[in-house]
C-alpha cells in the first residue's frame, strides 16, 4: 500500500503506517514544511534557545484491527498543539487518500480548543470528497479519491484534536494483509501509542526494530481469539543515531501474512499478465511497428508508443489495488496508470516475432528483501524487464520521456521482484547499474563583458544520462511559460548571477539524442572598471566532487569514496572583453588517476578569453585505502577552480587617487540545488557527501516543489 505523496514527507514525524486496506490517509501538502523543520539538525547543546516546532503532536494513537478475511479497520486519534502561524498553515487542511471501491473514511471528530476556554467543532460542510487531481480527466479511476477537511478558525495556541477511521472491505488482494509503521524520532510527537490486533488463526510474520519493545496480549473474547501487539513510546531525543535510523528507509514495525515473496508474485502476476487475445495483440504490435525493420527497432517503436502516446495517470503503485484494464482498452482510452503501461508494453513486445522476452517487474525499496517479511508496501515502482539477444534492459514507460533502457539512479542496483519464472535464479533480479549509453555533460558559455561592466552570456547544456532524465522530466511536465523559472534555478545553482532572458530546449520526446538547454542571462555591473585591477573567475559551472571519507568511529572501517555512475564532463567558456583590456590568465592544471582525470586550460588571444575544464569519472568508487590519493586529486581540482583572471583597462572616468582593486562578484561554489555539473548520488550510498560532477539529489527536492504532483520526484 502506498501513501499519498503529501503524507509521505511526514512519514516519520506523523508515524504513518502502510496498510493493505488503503492508500492510507495523508496530511496536507503544507505539512511537508513541518517535516523539513523536524529533519533539520538539532542545535548544539551549548545554545540556550530551543527551536520551537510550528506544531507539536502531543498525542498520536494508531490502532489497526485485521479480520481473517482480510478486512481491516484503522483508527488514528491525534492531539496537536499549534505553536505559531506556520503551524496554522500546516494544519489548515487535512487530506486523506482512499479508493472508494474497497475503502471508506470516517471523520467522527475534529475539535478545536482555544486558550481562552472556547471550543469549536468542524461542521460536515467543511469536509469535501473529490477525485484525486491526477484522475480528473481519467474516468476509469474515479474511485481513487481524496477526502479533505478544512480547519477553519485555527490560531496559534489552539489545541486541535481529530479522529480518522479508515475501513477496508473486499480488498483485491484479500485475505492477505500487511502494514509498515515507523515511530517518530524527530521530537514532533510527544507521546505515541501503536496497536495491532490480528486474528489468532492467521499466521503472520512480524519484524520489529530492537529499540522498540512491545507487549503481546491475548484477547479476552474466547469466541474470537485474537492477538494484540502494543507499543507505548515516549519522546525520543533527536541525535545523529536517530537521524541515521530514520533515514535508513526501513520501517520499525513490519507485519505481513505473506510467507514468502513468491506468494506476492502469485497474487499480482496473473493480474498484470492476464490471458490475452493473442491474434489481436500481435496485429496491434505489427501495426504500431510496421515502419521498423529489425526486432530491436520494432520493440523501440512499441516502447516509444507506450511511453509517449499513452498518457501516464500518475498514481502511486497499488492505488487501484493492482486492478488493471485490458491492453486494448488502455490503447483505445489513450491513458493508463504505471501498472497498465508496463503490462501493455509487455504484451505488445510478446507480439513481435523474434522480439524480446518481456514482463513487468516490481522494484523494491528494501536493500535486503530476503531478511524482512514480504509485503506489498515494500514495492516502490513497476518496471519492464526485457531480454533480447543476451542483453537485459530495464524500462520505465510511465515516465513518458525516458530514453530506452534508462531508469532513475535511485532504482539502479536495487532488487526487483520478477513476475515470471526463470530457472537460473530466485524471485529477484538486480536492476542493472549500467546505462544504455555513456553518460556525458557538456556546457558551453559564450559571454561578452561590456565597457559599462555588464555581462551578457549565452549558455548551452547538452546532457546524456541521469541528469538528462531529470531535465527531460522537469521541462516536459512544466508549461512553457515556466521554463524560464527552471532555467533560472539552473543558472543560480551553477553560480551565474543575473536574470535569465530567454530559454529554449530540445524536444523532450527526442530520446535518441542528448537533451539540450539554451538560455541567455544578463548581469548588470558584473565588474567595476574604475577599480583596478579587476579579477574574475572563469565563467564556468563549478565541478562538484565527493568529500573525502570522514574519520571512522573507533573500530569501524573507512568507507570508500563513492563516485557514482561513470561520467564525462566538459565545460568551455569564451569571453569577449572591451578593446584595450589587458588580461592575465591563470595556469592550467592536469591530474591523471585511474578513477578520474582532470584537465583545465586558460588562454588569451587579443580581446578573447578562453577557459575549459574537462573531468572524466572512470570508476564508480575509490577504495578506502586510497583516500589520501583522492584527497590530493580533490585539492588539485578545487585549487584550479579557485583561480582568477586579472583584467585591466584604461578608464576615462577613473579617479585621480589609486582605487582599490576590484574582484567581480565571484561564481560561488553553489549549493547543490540543481546544476548541470552535480552528480546524482551513487545508488545504495548512505554516506553524506557533496555530489560529484552531476546533479545532486537535492535536484529532486527542488523540482518536487515545482512539480509536486509528479510521482517521479517523490521520495
Amino acid at each position: 500500500m502506498r501513501l499519498h505523496l503529501n503524507f509521505r514527507s511526514l512519514l516519520r514525524a506523523l508515524a504513518c503506517s502502510s496498510l493493505l486496506a488503503s492508500a492510507i490517509f495523508s496530511f496536507s501538502q503544507a505539512q511537508q514544511a513541518s517535516q523539513k523543520s523536524a529533519d533539520k539538525k538539532p542545535e548544539k547543546a551549548a545554545l540556550p534557545d530551543k527551536v520551537e516546532n510550528p506544531a507539536q503532536i502531543e498525542l498520536l494513537e494508531t490502532r489497526y484491527r485485521f479480520e481473517s478475511n482480510g478486512d481491516s479497520r484503522k483508527e488514528v486519534h491525534t492531539r496537536v498543539h499549534i505553536n505559531n502561524e506556520l503551524g496554522v498553515r500546516q494544519f489548515a487542511r487535512l487530506n486523506f487518500d482512499y479508493n472508494r471501491s474497497f475503502e471508506s473514511i470516517g471523520i467522527p471528530l475534529v475539535h478545536i480548543a482555544h486558550p481562552n476556554g472556547g471550543t469549536a467543532d468542524i461542521l460536515p460542510g467543511a469536509i469535501a470528497d473529490n477525485p484525486n487531481p491526477a484522475v480528473v480527466n481519467a474516468p476509469a479511476y474515479q474511485d481513487v479519491r481524496i477526502k479533505s477537511v478544512r480547519i477553519l478558525g485555527l490560531e496559534p495556541g489552539d489545541l486541535l484534536e481529530y479522529r480518522i477511521i479508515t475501513t477496508a472491505t473486499h480488498h483485491p488482494l484479500a485475505p492477505d494483509f500487511w502494514l509498515d509503521h515507523s515511530f517518530d524520532r524527530s521530537g514532533i510527537v510527544t507521546e505515541e501509542h501503536f496497536e495491532v490486533d490480528v486474528p489468532e488463526n492467521r499466521k503472520v510474520q512480524l519484524h520489529v526494530a530492537p529499540e522498540f519493545p512491545f507487549e503481546k496480549l491475548p484477547s479476552e473474547d474466547r469466541t474470537d481469539i485474537r492477538v494484540i501487539y502494543r507499543w507505548h513510546q515516549q519522546p525520543q531525543k533527536a541525535g545523529p543515531e536517530a537521524t541515521r535510523q530514520s533515514n535508513s528507509g526501513e520501517p520499525d514495525v513490519i507485519l505481513s501474512t505473506f510467507q514468502d515473496w513468491g506468494e506476492i508474485v502469485s497474487r499480482i502476476a496473473p493480474v498484470l499478465r492476464r490471458d490475452l487475445p493473442v491474434r489481436e495483440i500481435a496485429s496491434k504490435a505489427a501495426d504500431l511497428s510496421q515502419s521498423a525493420a529489425t526486432p530491436e527497432d520494432k520493440f523501440r517503436a512499441l516502447y516509444d508508443f507506450v511511453s509517449q502516446k499513452i498518457l501516464t495517470v500518475d498514481l502511486p503503485l497499488g492505488a487501484t489495488g493492482f486492478r488493471v484494464r485490458p491492453a486494448l482498452e488502455v490503447i483505445s482510452s489513450g491513458y493508463a496508470i504505471p501498472e497498465e503501461k508496463c503490462a501493455l508494453l509487455s504484451v505488445l513486445g510478446s507480439g513481435i516475432k523474434g522480439g524480446p522476452i518481456t514482463a513487468p517487474a516490481l522494484a523494491l525499496s528494501t536493500d535486503r528483501p530476503e531478511d524482512k517479511p514480504p509485503r506489498i508496501s515494500a514495492l516502490s515502482r513497476v518496471l519492464v524487464e526485457a531480454s533480447m539477444g543476451g542483453k537485459e534492459l530495464w524500462l520505465d514507460p510511465s515516465m513518458e520521456v525516458a530514453p530506452l533502457g534508462l531508469v532513475t539512479a535511485d532504482l539502479r542496483g536495487k532488487f526487483a521482484l520478477r513476475l515470471f519464472s526463470r530457472s537460473d535464479s530466485g524471485d529477484f533480479d538486480e536492476i542493472t547499474m549500467d546505462l544504455p549509453f555513456a553518460a556525458s555533460q557538456k556546457v558551453n558559455v559564450d559571454a561578452t563583458l561590456a565597457p559599462d561592466g555588464k555581462l551578457a552570456a549565452k549558455v548551452h547544456y547538452s546532457v546524456r544520462g541521469d541528469n538528462e532524465l531529470l531535465l527531460r522530466v522537469a521541462f516536459h511536465q512544466s508549461p512553457k511559460e515556466k521554463w524560464k523559472d527552471l532555467a533560472q534555478l539552473l543558472s543560480i545553482s551553477d553560480g551565474f548571477r543575473g536574470q535569465v532572458a530567454s530559454v529554449t530546449v530540445s524536444d523532450p520526446y527526442a530520446t535518441k539524442e542528448p537533451f539540450t538547454v539554451d538560455y541567455e542571462i544578463v548581469q548588470p555591473k558584473f565588474v567595476d572598471w574604475s577599480k583596478k585591477p579587476v579579477r574574475i573567475p572563469a565563467l564556468l559551472p563549478q565541478l562538484g566532487l565527493p568529500d573525502p571519507p570522514a574519520k571512522p568511529a573507533s573500530g569501524a572501517a573507512t568507507s570508500p569514496v563513492e563516485l557514482g555512475t561513470p561520467l564525462e564532463v566538459e565545460t568551455h567558456m569564451t569571453l569577449h572583453v572591451p578593446p584595450g583590456t589587458t588580461i592575465a590568465p591563470p595556469t592550467g592544471t592536469s591530474v591523471q588517476r585511474d578513477y578520474a582525470t582532470f584537465v583545465s586550460q586558460y588562454s588569451v588571444k587579443g580581446p578573447l578569453v578562453s577557459a575549459s575544464r574537462h573531468i572524466n569519472f572512470l570508476l564508480r568508487q575509490v577504495p578506502a585505502a586510497r583516500a589520501a590519493d583522492y584527497n590530493a586529486f580533490l585539492h588539485a581540482v578545487q585549487s584550479d577552480q579557485a583561480q582568477l583572471f586579472t583584467l585591466d583597462r584604461d578608464s576615462p572616468t577613473a579617479p585621480a587617487t589609486k582605487p582599490a582593486s576590484s574582484t567581480a562578484t565571484p561564481l560561488p561554489t553553489p549549493k547543490p540545488l540543481i546544476g548541470s555539473l552535480y552528480r546524482s548520488a551513487a545508488p545504495g550510498s548512505t554516506s553524506p557527501r557533496r555530489p560529484a560532477g552531476g546533479f545532486s539529489s537535492n535536484l529532486r527536492n527542488t523540482l518536487c516543489r515545482k512539480l509536486p504532483d509528479s510521482q517521479f520526484f517523490r521520495k
